[in-house]
């Protein structure tokens, strides 16, 4: 933790994560783009069965991700996913594109 003017501040502050491309891939997994240029891939299968996440067991539903201010999220933002989570829990990837999103 940092202080700055009497504000107390997260250590991280110089690597602020903004997520900047999600991509769903059929095993549950999403492929996420930071705004530091790092690609990260997390599967999202062991989340599944939790009151959460079970919405999205639906296929159609986990593809439907998008980005609610730079946050994965489903559902008409019922349902998002944590961007420290993903990078800190996510793998090192490449950046591939599966599908063209326009």
């Amino acid at each position: 933790m940092k202080i700055i003017d009497g504000i107390a501040y997260a250590d991280n502050m110089e690597k602020h994560l903004n997520i900047v491309g999600v991509q769903p891939l059929d095993d549950y997994t999403l492929v996420v783009r930071f705004s530091t240029g790092e690609v990260k891939s997390y599967n999202c299968t062991h989340l599944l069965d939790t009151p959460a996440f079970k919405k999205l067991k639906d296929k159609n539903v986990f593809k439907s991700v998008y980005l609610d201010y730079g946050v994965p999220t489903w559902l008409n933002g019922e349902v998002d996913i944590c961007t420290d989570t993903l990078y800190t829990q996510g793998s090192n990837a490449t950046y591939e594109p599966v599908r063209d999103l326009a």
